[in-house]
């Protein structure tokens, strides 16, 4: 039988077996980021609705800069957040260094930008449609800001979905500051790109399987929040 179609039956046996060591990883995968997701969206949603709202010296070079985090090398930032958390660093104190604390920290450094980046894009298109209706209410800037945030709510929650599939897709970074331990620090991305050196085709496929599956999900998510505020956008008129 062909190599590939064993490790891909073994795999589908490792699923299906909800086998110990897999669900230990997937579950630590999950916790990380969700927990870097929820600092990143929270972080990403005030800086965003702050850079739409406001309009002070040097705005556009903060805007400059956002995009430019868009593209941050996840190596890089493993590199900066291992030197602030060795023992040498600034951080090293904490001692969190190659635990998970570390790799929620690293995720959530890189999915901070993108969040913060749409989260602007979409408050401040809703302001360039709705801020003068709200201004001449008697709104201020932040009331502005707090009420477009709610009526984009369902465009908000895409934006931290998105984050978790940015997040949860993350190796470069996690293998820094985490070590890729067995039972410590070890996720799913991780995990395929040590299983796959050794040789270990199913469980690296297992877990590739599962890491789409969560992908696939979150589009799933996404997808069905986009119909559902286009459905509510044609109950109001808004869509024809």
């Amino acid at each position: 039988m062909n190599p590939f179609i064993e490790s891909a039956q073994s795999a589908f046996q490792l699923v299906a077996s909800g086998d110990p060591k897999l669900l230990h990883i997937v579950g630590l995968s999950l916790s990380v980021s969700a927990l870097a997701c929820l600092i990143a969206t929270t972080v990403g949603l005030l800086a965003g609705a702050a850079i739409a709202v406001w309009r002070f010296p040097g705005r556009a070079g903060v805007l400059v800069l956002l995009n430019t985090l868009l593209a941050l090398p996840s190596v890089v930032v493993g590199l900066v957040v291992y030197l602030l958390l060795s023992r040498a660093g600034p951080l090293g104190s904490l001692g969190i260094l190659f635990t998970p604390s570390a790799m929620v920290i690293a995720q959530a450094i890189l999915v901070t930008p993108i969040v913060a980046a749409l989260a602007r894009q979409t408050i401040e298109d809703a302001m360039r449609d709705h801020g003068e209706q709200l201004r001449s209410l008697g709104a201020g800037r932040l009331g502005c800001a707090l009420i477009i945030a709610w009526d984009e709510r369902l465009a908000l929650l895409t934006l931290a979905l998105v984050a978790f599939g940015r997040a949860i897709s993350e190796v470069g970074a996690v293998m820094i500051v985490g070590g890729n331990i067995d039972g410590v620090t070890r996720v799913m991305t991780t995990a395929i790109a040590l299983e796959t050196s050794k040789g270990d085709l199913p469980l690296a496929l297992a877990l590739g399987l599962v890491l789409l599956g969560v992908v696939l999900l979150v589009n799933v998510l996404i997808a069905l929040l986009r119909e559902w505020r286009q459905a509510g956008d044609r109950a109001v008129g808004v869509v024809p």
